[in-house]
């Protein structure tokens, strides 16, 4: 009898991952959920681009800091030669 209810019990919880899991799947073809999903898609890349941007502007700002440091120590007279053109 204890056997039975055991496996009773292992049955009933097994069941009741599996019908969640299945739930869960289903919703997520919905168009509701395939939206979502597109949603968290477009996130995700909207969060790559952003910081691949940020990366370039710091790589940008610390090449800008290079040259500038290399035409002063070039520059004549120690004058910045970007400056006579403005």
């Amino acid at each position: 009898m204890t056997k039975r209810l055991f496996y009773l019990a292992v049955g009933i919880g097994l069941g009741a991952v599996i019908a969640r899991r299945l739930t869960r799947a289903a919703s997520r073809l919905t168009p509701r959920g395939l939206a979502d999903q597109t949603r968290m898609g477009w996130r995700g890349l909207e969060d790559a681009i952003r910081a691949f941007v940020d990366d370039v502007k710091a790589a940008m700002a610390e090449r800008e800091t290079e040259l500038r440091e290399a035409l002063t120590e070039e520059g004549t007279r120690g004058e910045e030669p970007w400056s006579q053109r403005r």
